[in-house]
């Protein structure tokens, strides 16, 4: 049994989409509530990987030079080295402590990310290789029904049911044989007869060669003819029934890409793909990443966000999985705009507030008015 993110997508994700869907008929709105509700669901592990990552950020400078000074103090001595080095890990809170709420987060993200991609905002494929044999070498092919791993699939709003490939006759054919390809529910109900069963619903299935288009043939009821010996793949389709449907300025949650073939630009891709990289740089100004003290280093940062987002319009995703990606980053920036305003814990703040003393009396003595430079900065004045 699946445990993993199938297990996920399947019982936590799907029904809470249908359970939205059920209130307001809108994919669209439905997948909004399913992100914000996993957003909501995750904000405490985001939060505190916020909050690791700036207090990092703020007391690293002082704590690289608490380091630096232990280990010039102790080099000579590896267990009392390991015994300050505690301490100051306890003082100063272990930067690598920040990654757990992360990692315990990703399944659930994962799960979300492939529910999103999935029916019914996506068409989905089945794939099928097959093995053709030379007609006087019959006796090596064994009938043997051949399956694909189901895949959930959306029949009608709010309906789904787990449906596999099946090859009756096995994936090894004769040449001149025949057979065909079907769909099926994991127990054993035809496609068709779902179908038919919900009139309102206008699934029709697909078959494409995308290898061996010399070796098979397959006509519109998916039926396959063996012609040559070879290898052959055959992909399946089966809609998916939101594909097509639009929400607010997004003409198909299932359109796949700003470009079309003929050139024809899709703009609300476009808009979101911008819309996910500005909500990037904004969180990442927010949360201080942008600003190290290291020139080269913040250019990458700056420049992170540009090639992060534009990935996405040669690596295209589902306009609903962007959807999902913009809300989501939406919610994070506001999110970490939130948690940076809080204080830092007191034993952090009076460490800070020391060293900054501690540098205010530096400077107030590398002033004093008998130095030259104190001199020079009056007479240039």
């Amino acid at each position: 049994m699946d445990f993993g993110i199938g297990f996920l997508s399947n019982n936590v994700m799907l029904p809470i989409l249908d359970f939205f869907y059920g209130i307001v008929p809108s994919y669209g709105l439905a997948i909004v509530a399913l992100t914000l509700v996993i957003r909501l669901a995750v904000y405490p592990l985001s939060a505190g990987s916020i909050r690791n990552m700036r207090r990092t950020r703020i007391t690293q400078p002082l704590m690289q030079k608490r380091v630096k000074e232990i280990q010039e103090r102790h080099k000579d001595n590896p267990a009392k080295l390991q015994e300050e080095m505690s301490g100051v890990y306890k003082e100063f809170g272990n930067p690598l402590a920040g990654c757990l709420p992360v990692l315990l987060q990703m399944p659930v993200l994962f799960a979300l990310f492939a529910t999103l991609r999935g029916s019914p905002f996506s068409d989905i494929n089945y794939t099928v290789n097959l093995q053709i044999v030379p007609q006087e070498q019959i006796e090596r092919v064994q009938p043997k029904a051949f399956a694909t791993s189901p895949q959930n699939i959306y029949i009608a709003d709010g309906e789904h049911y787990r449906i596999s490939a099946i090859v009756p006759s096995g994936n090894s054919l004769a040449v001149g044989e025949k057979t065909k390809f079907e769909f099926q529910t994991v127990e054993g109900k035809p496609l068709k007869e779902l179908v038919a069963e919900h009139p309102e619903t206008s699934i029709k299935p697909r078959w494409s060669i995308t290898k061996g288009q010399e070796r098979i043939q397959i006509d519109e009821a998916g039926n396959i003819e063996a012609l040559q010996p070879g290898e052959a793949t055959i992909q399946g389709t089966i809609p998916g029934i939101a594909a097509d449907k639009g929400f607010l300025f997004i003409d198909a949650l299932g359109r796949v890409g700003a470009f079309d073939a003929d050139g024809k630009i899709h703009w609300d891709i476009v808009a979101m793909v911008i819309g996910f990289g500005l909500s990037l740089y904004l969180s990442q100004v927010l949360s201080g990443q942008g600003a190290s003290g290291n020139p080269q280093q913040d250019t990458v940062n700056k420049i992170t966000p540009v090639i992060f987002s534009g990935m996405f319009l040669f690596f295209p995703l589902p306009a609903g999985v962007l959807m999902y990606m913009l809300i989501a980053n939406i919610f994070q920036t506001l999110q970490t705009f939130v948690v940076s305003r809080e204080p830092l814990p007191e034993n952090l703040q009076k460490i800070v507030a020391a060293s900054e003393t501690k540098e205010s009396e530096a400077k107030g003595r590398e002033a004093l008015p008998f130095e030259p430079g104190r001199s020079k900065k009056k007479a240039s004045g």
